[in-house]
């Protein structure tokens, strides 16, 4: 099959378009929260038949990036174009009907590794979006409302374009990328399978860290200490351990705030 026969081409450009969509729910539009890699991801995985790689790949980058905010004047990585590339690129790239651990894990590493294009993306379309404020308050008093109206649609298509040209192109670089890492040998995809079981607990350790500068990690450690107390001790029910964890991670908190 080639790389980038008719189809696979159609169904980038259809990903491209979603992606652009999905991409003003992250400040532009809405902000209805579809953006978040957890579901972007397997919205994605879906469309291309393989649910279970865009939920796989959206939980990772969920983890790592959940406590990214764009507030202020800090512009954090794209995460939904990441997944959406990571999604794609796996599926697409794979020579099965599913993704593989191995694939995926090396889709992630990839997409990541081109956060600082979606970051710069981001700094450029904004500061071209700040043009449009300085275009409409040089109005006249009668064209002030027409050109608020134009530069808010311009905006829009702006941030839908960046989103929709960074995905063109990095989804096609990924699958040329993952031919050359398909001729790699067997122990490198060994490598990168295990590396892809081990990013769960990666992107787990990074929430824990971002939320210890709060001392919120204590309790954490509270909520798991007493669900395997519960489970493996005291042989209760998962779903009651689950609970149990809940309430003492809350009861430490309540404890801290008083």
């Amino acid at each position: 099959m080639d790389l980038l026969d008719a189809l696979t081409l159609q169904k980038i450009l259809l990903i491209a378009a979603v992606g652009g969509l999905l991409g003003l729910d992250r400040t532009a539009l809405g902000q209805f929260m579809i953006s978040e890699p957890i579901v972007a991801a397997p919205l994605i995985g879906w469309f291309l038949g393989d649910t279970a790689a865009g939920i796989v790949i959206g939980v990772v980058l969920e983890l790592i990036w959940v406590l990214d905010l764009p507030v202020g004047t800090f512009v954090p990585a794209d995460s939904t174009i990441a997944a959406i590339a990571a999604t794609a690129i796996a599926v697409l790239g794979s020579r099965g009907d599913h993704a593989i651990p191995g694939v995926m894990g090396f889709s992630l590493l990839l997409t990541t590794g081109m956060a600082p294009v979606t970051m710069l993306g981001d700094r450029f379309i904004r500061s071209q979006n700040a043009l449009l404020a300085v275009w409409t308050l040089d109005a006249e008093e009668a064209d002030t409302d027409k050109r608020l109206v134009t530069a808010h649609l311009a905006g829009l298509m702006v941030f839908f374009l960046k989103s929709f040209v960074l995905l063109l192109v990095l989804i096609p670089v990924g699958l040329g990328a993952l031919q050359l890492y398909n001729a790699m040998p067997g122990t490198l995809h060994a490598a990168m399978a295990l590396f892809m079981h081990l990013l769960l607990f990666l992107g787990a350790a990074l929430v824990i860290r971002k939320l210890s500068r709060d001392g919120v990690d204590r309790y954490v450690l509270i909520g798991a200490a007493s669900s395997i107390i519960g489970t493996l001790v005291l042989h209760v029910h998962p779903g009651i351990a689950v609970i149990i964890a809940a309430a003492a991670g809350w009861l430490g908190v309540r404890y801290r705030e008083r």
